[in-house]
């Protein structure tokens, strides 16, 4: 099941959030970087700017992805700080799509204002990387040596970008 999350998920997040950040490259930021204020941040700016949904599978939260504006008005019409975790057990089984291609919908759906949503991908995520492609998301560059990963190999962020038409 897919539905919109709440403050009170904060808690069923934040372990979907440690579980996967102990992946390495899972996360755009290691374990000890989540923090149950981390969390309630981007539940309550999704809630006020942008949308956050939850996946629910075996009695427990398996995915997340949320995005929010930055509240200036001159950008209010972009969904950006994008960010979907998908629990280690449910990936590469088709979730991580279903939850996006549920967020995308709403957003064409029902939330007519946003005009673009931005996100970003390390370059050796390639999967990630053709998923938001099949989503219709488009590369528009790269920054360069931007993300210290594994090993301090510095690697490629990747933003991408979906426009309304």
């Amino acid at each position: 099941m897919i539905r919109r999350s709440s403050l009170n998920d904060t808690d069923k997040i934040y372990s979907l959030y440690k579980e996967v950040a102990r992946i390495p490259g899972g996360l755009a930021r290691y374990e000890d970087e989540i923090t149950v204020d981390y969390i309630e941040n981007f539940i309550r700016n999704s809630l006020e700017r942008g949308l956050s949904l939850v996946m629910e599978a075996d009695g427990k939260i398996v995915g997340e992805l949320h995005a929010y504006n930055s509240g200036l008005r001159i950008f209010s019409h972009v969904l950006s700080d994008l960010t979907i975790c998908i629990h280690p057990d449910y990936q590469n089984k088709g979730y991580g799509r279903r939850l996006f291609s549920r967020f995308m919908k709403i957003v064409v759906d029902e939330i007519k204002e946003i005009k673009r949503v931005e996100l970003m991908a390390r370059e050796s995520n390639e999967r990630a990387i053709n998923l938001y492609k099949s989503l219709g998301f488009k590369v528009e560059g790269a920054f360069r040596r931007k993300v210290n990963g594994e090993l301090e190999k510095l690697e490629n962020n990747i933003p991408m970008g979906w426009i309304r038409d």
